[in-house]
């Protein structure tokens, strides 16, 4: 793709800037250009699918902890 030279790569539609506004303009569009798209969000594992729940957890033994072993928590 070859631009013209002459054509400008801003252009003020409307307003009179300053020099400094658009020297701020200019760097915020070159740095919006020169960084890397947004990566995705990952995906969480859903609770159905997480392999953890299917992990014994660590017996107790005690008063009452066979009953405690069949409990959720």
């Amino acid at each position: 793709m070859s631009e013209s030279p002459d054509r400008p790569l801003l252009r003020v539609v409307r307003g009179n800037p300053s020099d400094a506004e658009v020297a701020a303009l200019t760097a915020v569009v070159a740095a919006a250009a020169a960084s890397p798209p947004p990566r995705p969000a990952a995906r969480r594992t859903s609770w159905w699918a997480d392999r953890a729940s299917a992990l014994r957890r660590p017996l107790h033994p005690g008063e009452g902890a066979w009953r405690a072993s069949a409990l959720p928590r």
